[in-house]
């Protein structure tokens, strides 16, 4: 009607909807068109153009040549929506100047890390830390107790590279530093968030830099009112740089302390200088980014599983925990009647006792988490008596576990008093050790409930990587296989040679000629020339001031004699 105005397309009318749906199903029942098509007319077609009148009586008129009527009815158009479109907090507040600043120094700060990793990685992470911290409080995003949490976890986890000299446990306090660093940012509480959140910051380092790039260009523009700051940052770069060089050429003791404080600055390392520049930047200007406008992972929900009958669900979890249950009553009766009847019985030696058991017991312990997991997306759901009958039964099954996670700590430990600690060994048991802790968290959830879980057993993770690398892995190994060297006269020499500078300590305790055999080749690793203070680690700093005050003194030839044990390799 003329002066009336029509319903937009996403507001049609109740009534044309109804009879729009009626006419759907109706047409659905004789087989016409297929039970998910949606109506063909074209999105910007009024809602009176779209809905065809009712068919009359009578054959429907005839398409072109003859064919069939073209159906009212087709299947939906696909929608192209963005993967991560709704998982966008929005646009990210302008950049001030104190974040461009400290992403400046964070670029700066990362040319210091061409000498090496140790205590430069914690000084770079300092000013990318306040990055974030900068353009999250001008989003209006306020630190929460757990983001405080992940933040200063990860600053504890490059700690590390700062104390030892060892690679590996440097390297898994990075990787865990930098998953603290992605909680702590986007802030998730959820199973995919955590799991997913270190994707966010990759996802922030394209959008990033035009935010990064906008904020600088508005800082231009205004670049008057910065004069000021940037004339007295001159000012002073220019009396360091005289007076410096004064001092410096008055004392070669003060000359010396200003070598060490300075980074190398030759040409010779420029572009790799300038490329870690580069990358620092980028960096630090994605890990602002998102804590301005984090991925909302948490929004992603996992739809549970279709709820089983008692019968179906409990039934193979009570065979389950029988079996456990057996396994743990001839492992106890093991422990209290001794091992030699057990040994004799099977015909194993003591170590390959102890070394076939541990892995399958391992995987044992794997599995029963798997299933776990399984287990609580199946789980009945009717009513208290469910929740009950869900806690009694994944209750006992992980306190049996937990019987399977001791014993296969156990059995590792005959193995290294038959054969020494290594690496490997070390590993798996810090390993079995963190499964059981899963364990333990999986059961407080049970009495408590299980919001807490995912950043419960992300905690625990991040905090068994920081106490591994506190122990350092190396040097216990050093101070075991010295001992057993002490009780029993054996010494794997060739596997001690292989391990890093924090095992200098420990081996300096043994007699020559096996001390010099020992630190030689860690000696000729060292080198001479020690590198810059904030590229030299704790364990590497003893390490020279040992073996400056004793260098090893026995010819190399005596240190070419085999082994008495058999050689290993360094990750057996």
């Amino acid at each position: 009607m003329p002066g009336s105005t029509a319903p937009p397309d996403d507001e049609e009318p109740r009534d044309a909807l109804e009879k729009a749906s009626a006419e759907r199903h109706v047409d659905s029942a004789r087989g016409d068109e297929p039970a998910d098509a949606v109506p063909a007319s074209a999105p910007s077609t009024p809602p009176s153009q779209a809905q065809a009148p009712a068919a009359g009586p009578g054959p429907a008129p005839a398409g072109p040549q003859g064919h069939a009527p073209r159906s009212t009815w087709d299947y939906p158009a696909p929608q192209h929506t963005p993967l991560l479109h709704d998982l966008r907090a929005g646009t990210p507040a302008p950049v001030r100047t104190a974040t461009l600043c400290s992403v400046l120094a964070t670029g700066l700060l990362s040319m210091l890390l061409g000498d090496g990793l140790a205590l430069n990685l914690l000084i770079v992470a300092i000013p990318a830390t306040l990055a974030a911290y900068f353009a999250a409080r001008t989003a209006g995003r306020r630190p929460r107790p757990w983001s405080l949490t992940w933040a200063v976890g990860g600053l504890l986890l490059l700690i590390v590279p700062a104390l030892r000299d060892a690679g590996w446990p440097s390297f898994l306090a990075i990787v865990a530093s930098l998953a603290l660093a992605s909680l702590a940012l986007h802030g998730c509480r959820t199973w995919p968030g955590v799991l997913l959140s270190p994707l966010g910051i990759f996802d922030a380092v394209f959008t990033s830099l035009g935010w990064g790039w906008r904020g600088v260009r508005e800082r231009a523009s205004g670049a008057r009112g910065a004069a000021p700051v940037l004339r007295a940052v001159a000012v002073a770069a220019v009396l360091l740089l005289v007076f410096g060089a004064l001092f410096a050429g008055a004392d070669a003791a003060f000359a010396d302390l200003l070598g060490d404080l300075m980074p190398d600055a030759s040409l010779s390392g420029s572009p790799w200088r300038v490329l870690l520049l580069i990358v620092g930047v980028i960096c630090a200007l994605a890990a602002a980014h998102t804590a301005a406008a984090p991925l909302r992972w948490d929004r992603l929900v996992v739809k549970p599983g279709r709820a089983r009958g008692r019968l179906e669900w409990a039934l193979p979890l009570i065979v389950l925990n029988v079996l456990f249950a057996a396994f743990n009553a001839v492992q106890l009766a093991v422990l209290f009647g001794g091992y030699d009847a057990v040994l004799d019985k099977t015909g194993l030696s003591y170590s390959d006792y102890a070394r076939q058991g541990f892995w399958q017991l391992l995987l044992a312990t794997l599995l029963t988490l798997i299933v776990i997991v399984f287990a609580l997306r199946w789980a009945p759901r009717g009513g208290a008596r469910d929740r009950t009958l869900v806690r009694a039964v994944l209750g006992t099954l992980c306190a049996l576990t937990l019987v399977v996670v001791a014993s296969a700590v156990r059995r590792m430990d005959m193995y290294v008093e038959a054969y020494g600690l290594t690496r490997l060994r070390i590993s798996v048991v810090a390993i079995e050790l963190w499964l059981g802790v899963i364990i333990l968290l999986i059961m407080a959830a049970g009495v408590w409930g299980a919001r807490w879980l995912p950043r419960g057993v992300a905690a625990s993770a991040a905090a068994g990587v920081l106490a591994f690398g506190l122990v350092s892995p190396d040097a216990l190994i050093a101070e075991r296989n010295v001992q057993r060297f002490e009780q029993t006269g054996k010494f794997d020499l060739d596997y001690t040679r292989q391990l890093s500078a924090d095992a200098v300590p420990a081996l300096d305790k043994l007699p020559e000629p096996q001390r010099s055999c020992a630190l030689r080749r860690i000696a000729d690793g060292l080198g001479t020339d020690p590198g810059p203070w904030y590229a030299t680690s704790l364990g590497e700093s003893r390490a020279r001031r040992i073996i400056d005050e004793r260098p090893p003194s026995v010819d190399p030839g005596v240190c070419g004699e085999p082994s008495v044990d058999p050689p290993s390799y360094p990750y057996n």
